[in-house]
């Protein structure tokens, strides 16, 4: 059995983790809605808008 050496060695995948936290942070806002989430507020928790840049799904 190979065991990886403790320290320096760990690899991370940065954006494995970046859509991780955005589906922790989705599944926190569905958690707390009383209702079904709306594309639009699916949008906001995402940031989509942040992402391309613009307001462009805003309405």
């Amino acid at each position: 059995m190979h065991v990886a050496p403790v320290g320096g060695t760990a690899v991370q995948d940065h954006v494995a983790l970046a859509e991780i936290e955005l589906c922790g942070e989705l599944i926190i806002a569905a958690s707390q809605a009383r209702e079904r989430l709306s594309l639009e507020s699916i949008d906001e928790v995402l940031r989509v808008a942040e992402e391309r840049g613009d307001d462009s799904c805003r309405r």
